[in-house]
C-alpha cells in the first residue's frame, strides 16, 4: 500500500472518531436528562413502591404488602380499573373511526380543504384543562349548550345529567375524548395520500364499487397507521386523568375515577407515596402487556407498501 494511501485512510479514521466523538457530545445532555429525569425516577419509585412512605418520614421496607392491599378483593382498585377498561374500549375504537373518516373527508379534493384540516385539528392542541373546563360548560344541565341543543331541536326540557348522574358521566367523558381526533386524523391523512391512485384506477376497471375499493384497498395501505394510532390510544387511555380531576373529580360515586386519579389521590391526598408507586407500576405493567397484545393481534396483518 503507497504511502499516500496509508495516509488517506488514516486521516478518514481520524475524522471518524472526531464526529462520533462530537455525537456522543451532543447525545451527553439527552443521556444526563434521561438518567436524572426518567431512568433514576422510575428505580426508585420501584423501590418505593415496597416501602411505606408518607414523605415526611423515611421510608420503611413492607415488602410486597403494597400490592397485596392493591389486589385485595375489597379495593377501590378494582373499580378504577372497570372504569378506567370502559374508557379505553369506549374512546379507543369509536375515536379511530371518526379519525379515519375525517381523513377520508379531508382527502377529497375541495375548495378550502386546508382550512377544514386546520380546523379539525385545532382542537388537539387546545389545553387539556382549557377543553376540560369548556365541555363541563357544555354538559351544563341548566343552561348548557348541549341541553339546549336538545330542547331547541328536540323540545326535551329535562336533558340527561351527564356529569352528574353515574349512568352517563363516563359517556360523557368518552365523548369528551373525540374532541382530540385531530391527531390520528393527521397520521391517516398523510397514509391515505401515501396510496397510489393507480391501484384505485385497476380495481375501478375490474368493477370494484366504493366499499370495495375501502375494503381492499384503503383499508390494508392504512394497517400501519392503524396500528400506531391503536397502540398510542391504548397508552393514553389508560392515562387519562386531567378531564376526569377537573370535570368530576372522580365522581359521582367513584363512576369516573380512573386508575391515575387512583394513584393521584392516593400520592397528594393520602401521602401514600409507597402505595402509589405500586399503583404506578401496576398501570406500566397492563400498558406493556396490552401494547404486546395490540401489536401480537395487529402486527401479523399489517401491510407495507413496500412488501
Amino acid at each position: 500500500m503507497s504511502t499516500a494511501r496509508v495516509a488517506a485512510t488514516t486521516g478518514e479514521g481520524v475524522l471518524a472518531r472526531r464526529r462520533a466523538r462530537a455525537a456522543w457530545w451532543f447525545l451527553l445532555p439527552w443521556g444526563i436528562g434521561f438518567l436524572a429525569f426518567t431512568l433514576y425516577p422510575m428505580a426508585d419509585s420501584l423501590w418505593l413502591s415496597f416501602t411505606n412512605y408518607d414523605i415526611l418520614n423515611k421510608p420503611h421496607f413492607v415488602g410486597a404488602a403494597n400490592y397485596a392491599s392493591m389486589l385485595a378483593p375489597h379495593s377501590l382498585f378494582w373499580q378504577c380499573l372497570k372504569v378506567t377498561g370502559y374508557y379505553v374500549i369506549g374512546s379507543v375504537p369509536i375515536g379511530t373511526s371518526i379519525a379515519l373518516a375525517l381523513a377520508i373527508m379531508l382527502n377529497q379534493r375541495v375548495w378550502g380543504e386546508g382550512l377544514f384540516r386546520t380546523l379539525f385539528y385545532i382542537p388537539s392542541v387546545v389545553s387539556g384543562v382549557a377543553a376540560s373546563i369548556l365541555w363541563e360548560w357544555i354538559y351544563q344541565p341548566q343552561f348548557g349548550l348541549l341541553n339546549s341543543g336538545l330542547y331547541s331541536v328536540f323540545h326535551i326540557s329535562n336533558g340527561p345529567q351527564w356529569l352528574q348522574s353515574t349512568h352517563t358521566a363516563m359517556i360523557s367523558l368518552i365523548i369528551m375524548s373525540f374532541w382530540t381526533v385531530g391527531g390520528p386524523m393527521l397520521i391517516y391523512l398523510a397514509g391515505l395520500q401515501g396510496i397510489q391512485y393507480e391501484l384505485y384506477e385497476a380495481a375501478k376497471v375490474d368493477g370494484a364499487r366504493t366499499w370495495v375499493l375501502f375494503r381492499h384497498i384503503t383499508v390494508p395501505m392504512l394497517t400501519p397507521q392503524i396500528l400506531f394510532n391503536v397502540v398510542l390510544g391504548v397508552i393514553a387511555s389508560f392515562q387519562v386523568f386531567t378531564s376526569a380531576y377537573i370535570m368530576t373529580d372522580g365522581g359521582p360515586g367513584y363512576s369516573t375515577t380512573t386508575l391515575v386519579l387512583y394513584l393521584y389521590r392516593a400520592a397528594f391526598r393520602e401521602f401514600r407515596m409507597g402505595y402509589a408507586s405500586a399503583v404506578a407500576w401496576a398501570i406500566f405493567a397492563m400498558i406493556v402487556v396490552l401494547t404486546a397484545l395490540v401489536f401480537r393481534s395487529l402486527a401479523k396483518r399489517v401491510f407495507y407498501g413496500g412488501e
